[in-house]
């Protein structure tokens, strides 16, 4: 039987209403798959700065690297708007991205039929909708130095520095090479060459790549405004976009809307496989912490339990569990069942966060009693 470790890390605001059932289904698997899980459970965010001072321990970072996949909730929330920018809970999760090396993000946008008139596209526009962003995560614009806001003749000045090497390019564009190898063999990579010299590098390290080592992947370059033209455009055209940092937080939200909510897309953060054959993994799904409507069970669960699917797909090497929990999922939005922020205005009652995780444990059952 196998054994895998993960750790816990709800976070602020309806990260912990998410988690609570994201854990319950990781709870189903342990008891119906034939998995067992050693789970721990620490904080990160602004729970984390109201308990140790900072956005995530010390100790919470060294048990993540013992870990085989880690999940977050959410991080954030108005009360550490003014909190100095090395102190915001949004440091937290940055530095488990930094510390752990996760430097590939893999944001995938998949419409469900059920949905359709949940997006603000046509439907003939987003049916059958299924691509995947990847997204460089350890570099770019967040990362780079010098940074900071300093003082200035005019008053101040804030800086922030895009910078590239071409072994952080390297390794996100074979991440995204080897995925397109997986899907459709297509990879679009987006950045501005035009503008930046950074975009420059990028496209003809991505290209060096693709000519040198996957000449079976037909590979196109876009500048990222219009890539995100075109996925409100055409997202279909699509199937692994591969971008920067920064771009890739811009355009992989632009892609969610795609699917008619935040609420449904959850992503995965993975970095290199170590001398042991491990890859360190952190799950998480892309909406923030909301909380405005934070302990009020209007919360979506659906992107973090996705997120799960993703782990048991690239780190538990269980792609049958994954696509079980996926049809689960898409099961109950055929029977109609929605959250707040996937009902139109239908007259429908919104299930609450405990209401779907309860939909898509009973869907679990009924279909691995048929199977």
């Amino acid at each position: 039987m196998a054994t895998f470790k993960i750790l816990v890390l709800p976070g602020d605001g309806i990260g912990p209403e998410i988690m609570t059932q994201v854990m319950r289904v990781i709870e189903w698997f342990g008891e119906r798959r034939g998995i067992t899980f050693d789970i721990c459970e620490d904080l990160i965010g602004g729970c984390a700065y109201d308990r140790y001072g900072k956005p995530i321990s010390d100790a919470a970072v060294e048990l993540a690297h013992s870990c085989d996949a880690i999940f977050v909730g959410a991080v954030g929330g108005t009360k550490y708007d003014e909190l100095p920018f090395h102190l915001k809970p949004e440091q937290g999760l940055l530095r488990l991205r930094k510390d752990l090396v996760l430097f590939a993000n893999l944001r995938p946008a998949v419409c469900f039929d059920a949905l359709i008139d949940a997006s603000t596209l046509k439907p003939d526009v987003i049916s059958g909708l299924d691509l995947m962003i990847v997204r460089e995560l350890t570099s770019g614009l967040y990362f780079g130095e010098p940074r900071g806001i300093f003082d200035h003749e005019s008053g101040h000045i804030g800086i922030n520095t895009q910078s590239y090497t071409t072994e952080e390019i390297s390794r996100v564009a074979r991440a995204a090479f080897d995925l397109a190898r997986q899907r459709n063999s297509k990879l679009c990579s987006m950045e501005k060459a035009n503008v930046m010299e950074s975009g420059k590098l990028w496209r003809d390290v991505v290209q060096r790549i693709g000519d040198a080592e996957y000449p079976d992947v037909a590979l196109t370059h876009m500048y990222a405004d219009n890539g995100g033209m075109q996925l409100v455009r055409n997202p279909k055209q699509f199937d692994v976009i591969v971008t920067d940092n920064m771009f890739g937080d811009v355009l992989s939200d632009v892609a969610a809307m795609l699917t008619g909510s935040l609420g449904m897309l959850p992503s995965a953060s993975l970095g290199a496989k170590d001398k042991d054959g491990k890859v360190p993994a952190l799950y998480e799904p892309v909406h923030g912490s909301a909380p405005d409507i934070a302990g009020q069970g209007k919360a979506n669960p659906i992107a973090g339990i996705l997120s799960f699917a993703m782990a048991l797909r690239h780190s538990f090497n269980r792609p049958d569990d994954c696509i079980l929990l996926e049809n689960a999922i898409n099961a109950v939005l055929e029977n109609g069942i929605r959250t707040a922020d996937l009902l139109q205005a239908d007259g429908k009652s919104a299930a609450t966060t405990t209401q779907m995780g309860d939909a898509i444990l009973a869907s679990l059952d009924a279909i691995s009693e048929t199977s």
